[in-house]
This record gives structure tokens, sequence and C-alpha cells, in this order.
């Protein structure tokens, strides 16, 4: 019998592991610590100390009115391109005065060399310091943008009181901010006039006013919630701030005050002075006292606005006893209408700042700010992109204020035509200029995308019917 032999095994050697190509994430979270930009870059503030840059009194004087200032604090960092470029606009076309503190000026291209294409192109003056060429010259208004586009004079109950919600009103103490932004929805009422805009005025005395607001609440128990607003309530006196506060909260049915100040990332040395912390204290033990929600709710719309000093403002509020400091934002093309800068500006605000981010607000339908303006599907992919990267409680809402509806969020519309960008709308309650419209809550309400984001064959539509 024949033995088999065993069979002669050849190793081989193990194939070295290549590694799997992976396609990455759409978002890449990099933690990036706030930074104070150095302010002495500037030529006109190459002398400035700290204890001055952090002086309320020292930024507010040194706020950029006008030209003349604005070229003694760049020198000659920006030519004449870009100044020609600003008066055009203040002429023409803006719609707000120019006044930018310099803590604002000083996020515009803040760490890298400043030139004339790096400041056109920078976010923050974007919107702050708009110039002709940033606006469309084919629609620089949509056919139905209006002054106050959301009616709030409309439905004011006293002056600057507006009750448009069942169980909210907003309450403007003044007509004047730290700052004003170009993208302003109160533009009709806050501010300086400008050659484009005649503006209203309040008429009555801030005390006058102010008494006018208590009664009504007094006399109306189903309003729980006031936001306190203007302009921005950094404006008013702290004292008479304090008081009208004070006077809220001796209202039993009021539950919720939510004080607007964009000045909080705008001034933040305002909101730091010791009388105001001091003052905001007594406010906020009171509120908790009485078990009434006290919430801040700030202007933040890019990531390069906040610094240390930010930062310090929200949290000397939340120490004090602030329960809550939220941002709203508004979504503009050319400033953060993408989910990158959106995401950089939510982490940067939660988890640098202490600040919730809350909403972003399409710009609304206001003159000349057609080149800001985004369309609702836009808004609608960007709430889409930015969900699962944020916790849920700091991821914020992208909302659509519609005219005569109010807010909502952007995937809640009730039938849209992409062509001609209009969208339509229900709400569930009426504002109180529509207590005898049987049917109000059975209407459909139209908001309109920029004409310039259409198809074609809807830009041809608008131009047909331009004038109708």
């Amino acid at each position: 019998m024949t033995q088999t032999q065993p069979v002669e095994t050849i190793p081989t050697a193990r194939p070295t592991p290549v590694a799997a190509p992976t396609a990455g994430q759409p978002y890449e979270y990099r933690r990036t610590p706030l930074v104070e930009p150095d302010w002495t870059r500037f030529p006109g503030w190459r002398d400035i100390t700290r204890e001055q840059w952090e002086s309320a009194q020292w930024q507010r004087v040194n706020c950029i009115k006008n030209i003349k200032q604005l070229r003694a604090v760049l020198g000659d960092l920006v030519d004449d391109t870009f100044y020609d470029d600003l008066a055009t606009d203040q002429s023409a076309h803006a719609t707000m005065s120019m006044l930018v503190p310099p803590q604002m000026l000083n996020t515009m291209v803040p760490f890298a060399p400043m030139t004339t294409e790096a400041f056109l192109a920078d976010p923050i003056r974007r919107y702050m310091i708009p110039v002709a060429s940033d606006r469309r010259i084919d629609w620089p208004s949509h056919p139905y943008a209006s002054r106050d586009s959301l009616h709030e004079h409309d439905m004011w109950v006293a002056e600057g009181l507006t009750h448009r919600y069942p169980t909210k009103v907003l309450a403007e103490l003044l007509s004047t901010c730290p700052q004003y932004c170009g993208h302003c929805t109160r533009m009709d009422l806050v501010g300086n006039s400008t050659p484009a805009v005649d503006k209203l005025k309040l008429t009555l005395k801030p005390v006058d006013r102010y008494d006018a607001h208590i009664t009504y609440l007094k006399a109306h128990p189903g309003v729980r919630d006031v936001v306190v607003s203007g302009g921005d309530v950094a404006n008013v006196p702290w004292r008479n701030l304090e008081s009208y506060l004070m006077r809220l909260l001796e209202i039993e049915t009021i539950r919720d005050i939510r004080l607007a100040t964009k000045a909080l990332m705008g001034l933040p040395q305002h909101w730091l002075q010791p009388d105001v912390v001091e003052g905001l204290e007594r406010v906020a033990r009171t509120a908790a006292r009485r078990g009434v929600n006290l919430a801040i709710h700030t202007h933040v719309n890019h990531a390069q606005s906040l610094t240390p000093l930010v930062a310090r403002a929200a949290q000397t509020a939340l120490d004090v006893g602030v329960r809550d400091v939220r941002n709203q934002g508004v979504l503009m093309r050319g400033v953060n209408a993408t989910s990158r800068d959106l995401l950089d500006l939510c982490f940067a605000l939660q988890g640098e700042a202490g600040i919730l981010p809350y909403y972003f607000y399409m710009c609304d339908m206001i003159p000349n700010a057609e080149h800001w303006r985004v369309p609702v599907w836009h808004a609608q992919q960007l709430q889409h992109d930015i969900m699962g990267y944020l916790p849920g409680y700091a991821t914020p809402r992208i909302v659509c204020d519609v005219p005569f509806v109010g807010k909502r969020w952007v995937h809640m519309l009730t039938e849209y035509d992409r062509e001609r960008g209009i969208s339509y709308w229900t709400k569930n309650y009426r504002t109180s200029i529509e207590s005898a419209d049987l049917e109000a809550l059975n209407r459909r309400y139209a908001y309109y995308d920029p004409i310039d984001t259409l198809p074609e064959s809807g830009q041809a539509w608008w131009t047909e019917h331009r004038d109708d």
C-alpha cells in the first residue's frame, strides 16, 4: 500500500491591510476658543488702552457715525473706492443711518490683514456697513416690500406696544440703539432718518408711554409674556428700565419677561457696568421670587462677533440670576446663509459664550433688502443640514415671520409655488386688529422669495407683473 505523502504548504504573506476610504462628515467640529481681536491694528486706535476699550462710555463716545470717522479709524487700510461706494449707499439706498460701536468694527477682518477686498468681503461689514455695490440693481426691493413689513405699528394698542399674539406683546420703549443694522426690520421707526427713509417718531414722553403700557397690561390678563425692546433696551437709562421692569413684575398675570438687546454683543461693556449688573440682579431676584421667567435675547449673526467680552457679559447676566441668555439671529446672504457658518456660530454661542441658539429669522421684506434675503427652500435646506450636530436644546429653529401670521417654522407652509417664489401659510389665532375678522383663521397668507433666486420663467412672470 502506497503511503500518502503530506502535501507541502507554501506559506504566503498576509496582505497588508489597506485603509478603506472615508467619506468624512459634511461638517467637522473643531473647538475654537474666543479671542478678543487686537484693536490697535487700526491706525485710529493704536494708543487705546484696555481700560478705555472696556469702558462703555468710551465705546459710546467713539461710535462710528459717518464716513469721516470711519476714515479716521481705518486710515489708509481701505482705499477711496470703498468710501465712494459707501457714500453712494448712504445718499441713495440706506434705510438705516451709520452707527457702529468700536466693539463691532473690531470684529471685522479680525485676524487677517485689513485690505479693501477683505473689508468688502467681511460678513459683519456686509450688514453693519452696507455699500451700494452690495445691493441688487435688478430687484433692490421686492414689489411687496414695505417699511413696516410685519405691521407692528398697525397692531399698536398703545404707543410702542404691539399686541400681535394672543398671550404676548412687544414693548418698544424707545426708538434708538447703540448700533444700527442695515437689515433692521423696524427701519420705519428706529434710528435717524436717511435720504431714503423719513422715519416715524414716538411722540409721547417716555413716562407717559410706559404708563400706557402698564395700564393696558393690567387690563388684559390674557397677556402673560412681554418682550421689552425698542430700539435696544441698552439705550434706556438703567433707572428707568429697572422701574419699568419692576412695574411689570407687579402684574400677577405676567409670567415671562424678555429683554431684547443686541448690545450684549455689540456693546458688551454696557452690560458689564457695575450699576447695570447690580440693577439686573435686583430685577432677577424679584423675578425669581415671583416665579417669573426673566431672559435676555441678543442678536448675533456670525461667529466673528463673539469675543471674551461678550462671553463675560452673558455669564455675568446668568450669574446674577437671569434665567437664560438666548440668541435670535437673521439669515442673510453673504453673512451666514450656509450650514457651516450657522454651525460655527451655534457652537461658539453655546459652547464658548454661554448663549443659547434660539431662532434664526428669515430676513424680513423691507425695502432695499433683496440682496440679503434667502428663499424659503434655502432656509428649509439649512434647517435640514444643521440637524444632528448640536445638542437638541441648542439646535436653533429657522423661522419665517409671515406678515399677519407671525413666526412659523420654515417647513410649516401650506403650499409653495417654487416657480414664482410664493409660499402660503395659515394661522391659528387672531391679532389685535382682527377681532372681528371671521375668516382670519381660514385665510392663506402669502410670503415671497427674492425674485433673483427664481427660475427664469418665474423672474419673467414678476417682470411682467411688476406694476400690478
